[in-house]
């Protein structure tokens, strides 16, 4: 080889080497599976939403996701899995309003800071709750459960799945709009609440479509209106509180989103928000939330961190106002 065919050579190769770095090291998300810690138990709405998404993102993605449930001691398993892990968008947290923005106010020493150990992702999905009572009940609305209430102070009783839930706060938030004085009475999950409810046990509570809605569409439990601002697409017939004479103002809807550890870099979340947001907005992925009464939320980190600003306090009220603790 001649001197200029050899120099001619070595340029081409040094020319390459930039491209070939390039291949050998991609840019591209994700490159191996994602994990989806939650602290949700299997087979729960959380969990069940977790999955679909996550299917959706492993067609999308070409690469397996993986929903790995750490249920138990409040949720504090998964919180520090994800806290402790690497910032690389590699492992997500689900998360909900009770870890991000009651158990604040709820702990006294909470092992990790929702603001500060966090970044949030997007939204999974919204729901709503209605007010239940037993369909052998007496009070027939709303303005009847009131003015039971209001008749005999600490004589109606309202159940919850947990002292702190969004159940027993949500209803504590009816109680306060109302100017009533009603009596919690806590259970150890939703099965056996709506159980309680269902046979007069407890006058009524907060439900879900997703927890509830089995008892409701088998004529046990009675619907007397959803605790939101606007009607639920789970049950559209049904009157908000304000529609059916209750209290304006009382939001008890209950959201979940995704969140990643703090460090992680803003163009790799951004990435990642963007195709949770795709995934929810698959007509497969919607028909099958709908069954739960979901509502999609497909809203990126930010609007996640609104939520997190305007609940924090609201919900702080309510554990003040009911005493709620558990520490």
């Amino acid at each position: 080889m001649t001197l200029s065919r050899f120099a001619a050579a070595l340029f081409c190769v040094m020319a390459l080497q930039p491209l070939a770095a390039g291949a050998a090291q991609p840019d591209a998300f994700p490159t191996r599976p994602v994990r989806l810690l939650s602290p949700f138990p299997a087979g729960s709405g959380p969990d069940a939403v977790a999955r679909m998404v996550g299917e959706q993102l492993s067609k999308d993605w070409g690469q397996a996701v993986v929903v790995e449930p750490r249920p138990g001691g409040n949720g504090f398993i998964s919180m520090e899995a994800v806290r402790r892990a690497a910032a690389t968008g590699y492992d997500l947290g689900v998360v909900d309003v009770g870890h991000m923005a009651i158990n604040p106010s709820l702990f006294r020493k909470l092992p990790y800071d929702p603001v500060k150990d966090y970044v949030p992702v997007g939204g999974l999905y919204r729901t709503s709750f209605f007010v239940v009572v037993s369909s052998g009940s007496p009070v027939k609305s709303v303005a009847e459960l009131i003015a039971a209430a209001k008749s005999s102070p600490g004589k109606v009783t309202y159940g919850s799945w947990a002292v702190g839930s969004p159940g027993h706060l949500g209803a504590a938030q009816v109680e306060a709009a109302t100017g009533t004085q009603m009596l919690h009475v806590p259970f150890k999950d939703t099965a056996q609440l709506y159980a309680a409810v269902a046979n007069g046990e407890v006058t009524w509570a907060l439900g879900s479509y997703a927890t509830a809605g089995a008892l409701i569409q088998a004529g046990k439990l009675r619907v007397l209106a959803v605790a939101d601002g606007q009607r639920s697409s789970a049950l559209p017939d049904v009157p908000t509180l304000e529609e059916a004479g209750g209290p304006r103002g009382v939001d008890a809807s209950t959201w979940v989103a995704l969140v990643a550890p703090a460090g992680t870099p803003a163009e790799r979340v951004e990435a990642i928000s963007r195709a949770v947001r795709a995934a929810l907005d698959v007509p497969e992925v919607k028909a099958r939330m709908a069954t739960f009464g979901f509502v999609p939320a497909a809203v990126p980190g930010a609007t996640v961190s609104e939520w997190m600003r305007k609940d924090t306090p609201r919900y702080a009220e309510m554990v003040r106002r009911t005493g709620a603790t558990t520490d």
